[in-house]
């Protein structure tokens, strides 16, 4: 692996992104190109992004508006004020990319749409992140995560076949959206590096999320049938879910029949190899709950600890069921930089891609409310 640092400021260095969003969507978006050397100028209302105002705080500061605004600029800017409406107006001459993620129509009601922005500056990227998109007949539906879930399809594969519908246990439609909203604007920049203009990005949370999900997605455009709930396991596969040991549960993956033969091995059942119930991939998961209770056999009077040992030995994936704390502070964690301290010593989070050539975990500064509004101003005229 290539070890030279030549670029310590991140490979969108030089890009400038103009941030007019809130909460967590867009705020994640741009933090991603932060994190890769963009400079982010975050543009607020005189109250702040509402996200300043949600706990758990740190000293008196959102922890989730530090994780998801690091290393941006602040400016004040009252966006029905024709004064503070052409600072954003100057602002968007001199920027590369725009983000915002207001209700359809509401930023071109505040005069920061792209017929207007694009008008004074061609080669903007402008990225517009919303609930269900900027077309459609649920355009105009406020949107929040939870929302998002249940008309994606996604709470109805969440969850234990008897029970509810169940919500992921984080805001995952927001946190796509801002994924395949950084995704998109660095793609647009290379289009915009061909063509020399820029262009219009319409992503939906809904969209988004839906695009997550493939397997359910191919299984009922292929035969027609409406995937559901399955728990703790593969809806096609199997051994592949999660397994009861003396101390809590295991996650264990077999997806072919290499691996199928091994595992038998390890759970001294090589007689499961010749079971025609359980001859194929498809057999198996046809028979999971069978084939489930003899691992369980297995496992359960076994500690995690020791069902790991004896699975990784035979090179079967397998892992113990992590809780956050213990994911975050893994050693994997650590020895990957996923976190880093900021000038207050939170932990603020680190996008995960390992540039080469590219110094990871550089300050990454929180901003104040309008912290770099003079500054900013001075820097336009």
């Amino acid at each position: 692996m290539p070890t030279e640092l030549n670029n310590v400021k991140g490979p969108l260095s030089g890009l400038r992104v103009l941030d007019f969003t809130r909460v967590l969507a867009g705020p994640f978006a741009t933090a991603l190109l932060a994190d890769v050397g963009a400079e982010v100028i975050k543009v607020e209302p005189p109250h702040g992004d509402d996200y300043r105002h949600i706990g758990p705080f740190i000293d008196g500061e959102s922890a989730l508006f530090m994780s998801t605004n690091r290393g941006k600029r602040s400016i004040v800017l009252d966006l029905k004020s024709p004064e503070d409406l052409k600072v954003a107006l100057r602002l968007a001459e001199t920027a590369d990319v725009v983000v915002e993620n207001f209700r359809p129509g509401v930023a071109d009601k505040l005069g920061i749409g792209y017929s207007t922005l694009s008008a004074v500056n061609p080669k903007l990227v402008y990225l517009s992140i919303s609930g269900f998109g900027q077309t459609g007949p649920m355009r105009d539906r406020p949107a929040y995560d939870i929302i998002i879930q249940a008309t994606s399809g996604l709470m109805s594969l969440t969850g234990d076949p008897d029970g509810p519908p169940v919500m992921v246990g984080e805001a995952i439609a927001d946190l796509v959206a801002g994924l395949y909203g950084s995704w998109a604007v660095t793609s647009a920049l290379w289009q915009r590096e061909q063509t020399g203009r820029g262009c219009y990005i319409d992503l939906a949370m809904f969209d988004a999320l839906l695009s997550l999900l493939p397997t359910g997605a191919c299984r009922h455009l292929a035969s027609g049938e409406i995937p559901q709930r399955v728990g703790n396991r593969h809806p096609l596969s199997a051994p592949f879910g999660v397994y009861q040991t003396s101390d809590g549960h295991v996650a264990i993956a077999v997806l072919n029949e290499r691996l199928f033969e091994r595992f038998a091995e390890v759970i001294k059942r090589p007689d499961l190899v010749t079971d025609p119930r359980f001859r194929t991939d498809a057999d198996r998961a046809a028979n999971e709950p069978f084939l489930r209770s003899v691992i369980e056999q297995w496992s359960t009077p076994l500690s995690s600890a020791e069902v790991e040992s004896w699975l990784s030995k035979a090179g079967i994936p397998v892992a113990p069921i992590q809780n956050l704390a213990e994911a975050i502070h893994s050693e994997q964690t650590r020895h990957r930089m996923l976190f880093r301290q900021d000038e207050m010593s939170f932990p603020l989070p680190e996008q995960p891609a390992h540039f080469s050539g590219t110094v990871r975990g550089r300050p990454a500064p929180v901003p104040k409310l309008g912290q770099h509004t003079q500054q900013i101003l001075a820097d336009l005229w």
